[in-house]
């Protein structure tokens, strides 16, 4: 599996924590250079520090995807470091469950602007220089509620139906520049997601049982790692994957 992972420059959104994290850590062990974009500057300085330490190479770029010219300057930098990109890891997300009644209109935008904005900016900075190339992969994160709206996710699993909806036209336009598209739809993964739900009722539901059978994020960045090994010929084009114990 290193072989393909090996020397190649990965930009990762939403990597101060979770998933983003893991996978940081995963990539750059197997030999990956990652460069690491979140608003939480001090966290992403403090794991490209780790991963230099311990002999990878890592570097951290302060970003909101919400901004697109912050995007554009994540993908920039890495370019202008290291004279390309071969991977965009469209991980950010943001998770605030609530029932539409509520009418928590604020966290809607927000999801709308992190979950699918946020990609699109990631797509619109990283096209380019991919196409240039020749070469590339992007790799967007929906989620299970991109394929089942459960519970008071009506908004949140729009928008993970919507990365799935961009992914696939992302694909399908692409195949004149030789890149490669990914969907990664995680179930129940340790990560601060849950942290993301203000609605008292909804946060009570989610602690009772997710915690009890989420699985750790490496099971992210192994799916993840997966993908961008496979030879160059060969397009993984949707992951699925849950808890064993999961049931939705």
């Amino acid at each position: 599996m290193t072989n393909n992972v090996a020397n190649k420059i990965v930009v990762i959104t939403g990597a101060s924590s979770g998933l983003g994290a893991e996978a940081a850590r995963h990539l750059a062990a197997l030999g990956a250079t990652v460069v690491l974009g979140a608003r939480r500057e001090d966290r992403i300085k403090a794991l490209a520090e780790k991963i230099t330490s311990e002999g990878g190479k890592a570097l951290a770029v302060e970003t909101d995807v919400k901004d697109r010219e912050s995007v554009q300057n994540l993908i920039d930098t890495a370019v202008k470091t290291y004279g390309r990109i071969d991977v965009l890891l469209n991980n950010a997300g943001v998770m605030p469950l609530s029932p539409l009644e509520n009418l928590r209109v604020d966290e809607w935008d927000l999801m709308v602007d992190v979950n699918i904005k946020g990609v699109l900016y990631g797509i619109a900075a990283a096209l380019p220089h991919m196409k240039a190339q020749k070469s590339g992969q992007i790799i967007n994160v929906s989620s299970v509620a991109g394929h089942h709206v459960f519970q008071n996710s009506a908004v949140y699993s729009a928008t993970k139906f919507a990365v799935r909806a961009l992914s696939e036209g992302l694909r399908a336009e692409v195949k004149p520049y030789n890149l490669r598209t990914t969907i990664i739809s995680p179930g129940a993964v340790q990560s601060e997601l849950l942290n993301s739900v203000h609605d008292e009722a909804t946060a009570e539901q989610l602690q009772s049982f997710v915690p009890g059978i989420a699985i750790s994020a490496d099971s992210f960045a192994r799916c993840v790692a997966f993908a961008i090994s496979q030879p160059e010929d060969v397009d993984i084009n949707e992951i699925l994957f849950r808890p064993t114990k999961q049931q939705l």
